[in-house]
């Protein structure tokens, strides 16, 4: 989408609203996982104009399709996301604000931007509920799913040695 700003600084009015879909085709690669987005990325809100800075106040959402960390299984993530960014054609003002994006000319594609900041929010880890058991180590079988007949003993490997050494017994 491609925000027109001497529109805004044209008019009497302060404010313009905003409303419109931003459609993400196919799957979007990040920090090495494919994401992928189920619907229209809806965007609302407003640009406003305060001595020659535009303010983008925006609510984002939509939902996406993620891979749990744990258990591996596809599952969907509802995002629901406030977006603040200033923008300015004023390099004198640049240096006056922190936090200015400067503008070459009065139109932009917010549509990166904003793709950029919904992947920036994902958690590091991505997990299809927060008590997901995640994979057997030995076998692989989802332990959300069913149970595995394999010895899950946790041993610390700083002491396995030692196991051996008294005959498999509890250290």
């Amino acid at each position: 989408m491609i925000l027109d700003f001497a529109e805004i600084r044209s008019k009497m009015e302060m404010n313009k609203s905003l409303d419109f879909s931003i459609d993400v085709p196919g799957k979007t690669e990040f920090d090495g996982e494919h994401i992928e987005f189920l619907c229209p990325i809806t965007v609302q809100g407003k640009l406003s104009l305060l001595d020659e800075i535009i303010l983008l106040d925006v609510n984002l959402t939509s939902e996406l399709k993620l891979t749990c960390s744990r258990c591996l299984e596809t599952f969907k993530y509802p995002i629901n996301l406030e977006m603040h960014e200033k923008f300015t054609n004023n390099i004198s003002k640049e240096d006056e604000e922190k936090d200015l994006i400067l503008l070459e000319g009065d139109r932009l594609d917010i549509t990166e931007m904003v793709i950029d900041y919904i992947l920036s929010t994902l958690p590091i880890k991505k997990l299809c509920n927060e008590n997901c058991k995640g994979l057997c180590q030995h076998c692989g079988i989802n332990l959300n799913k069913s149970v595995c007949n394999c010895d899950n003993e946790d041993v610390d490997i700083r002491f396995a040695a030692l196991k051996d050494l008294f005959g498999n017994k509890e250290v």
